[in-house]
This record gives C-alpha cells, sequence and structure tokens, in this order.
C-alpha cells in the first residue's frame, strides 16, 4: 500500500490554505495517511473550533469508503443503501468536505478533509488541496 509523504500532504493543506485566503474562508484543515491517520493538520486563523474534529471525520470517512464524503451523504438518506453508516467507525461525516487522494498510479494515499464554511465551499477547498497533488 503506497501511503502519502508529508511533504504532499502540507504541500496539500498548502493549496487548501491558499484557495481559502483567495475566497475568504477560514478553514480547519486535515490530511490523513493511507491508515487513516492524521499526517498534516492546519486550523486557520479564525475558524471554528468546532470544526477541527469535523474536518478530521471528513478526511477519515473518505479514506475509509474511498470516495468523497458527499457521495457516502447521497447513500446514507432515508432508505438509501447506507442509511444510518454515520453512526459506525466511531462517527463518520457524511456531507461534502473529505476527499480521497490518488498518486500519479491512482492508488489512494491518504484523504483530506476541510470544515469552516458551507459544505460547497468545503469541497471546493479540498479538492484545491487534492489538485497539489495530481
Amino acid at each position: 500500500m503506497s501511503d502519502i509523504t508529508l511533504d504532499q500532504a502540507q504541500a496539500a493543506v498548502a493549496a487548501a490554505i491558499k484557495c481559502s485566503g483567495e475566497n475568504d474562508l477560514k478553514m480547519n484543515i486535515a490530511v490523513v495517511d493511507a491508515g487513516t491517520n492524521l499526517k498534516a493538520f492546519a486550523r486557520m486563523d479564525g475558524a471554528w473550533l468546532g470544526s477541527i474534529d469535523i474536518a478530521q471525520k471528513k478526511a477519515r470517512t473518505a479514506r475509509y469508503f474511498d470516495m468523497p464524503t458527499g457521495a457516502i451523504g447521497g447513500l446514507s438518506q432515508p432508505g438509501g443503501s447506507l442509511f444510518n453508516i454515520e453512526h459506525s467507525n466511531g462517527g463518520l461525516i457524511t456531507f461534502p468536505g473529505g476527499v480521497p487522494i490518488k498518486n500519479a498510479a491512482g492508488e489512494i494515499i491518504g484523504a483530506i478533509g476541510v470544515s469552516g464554511d458551507s459544505v460547497e465551499n468545503d469541497h471546493m477547498v479540498a479538492e484545491a488541496g487534492v489538485a497539489a497533488i495530481s
């Protein structure tokens, strides 16, 4: 199993911070490795304290299931095939802002989770972090 390097994790965080700044957002940004261990984290000045845990859970959720957290949210609605999944694994986040990170060979090496604004903005910033590695 390939794993994200510290340099890659820090590059993802830096790109997410840059995107946040360009859009006047204050975010918490977490990057986990392939085993869901926290590899890099940043809390931007003024970012909500309550979003620290959410950012980390978004990153872990994206890696646990190797898909964006928003996609899991679509499957976890009442009547959906994954209804109530958010109660597993010590608590998952099933709304946008968590995205798997792949290397050049297409292998998942980790994930990024972003929280601090609307889920649309969280997802945009997470995608900016992923783009710094892909």
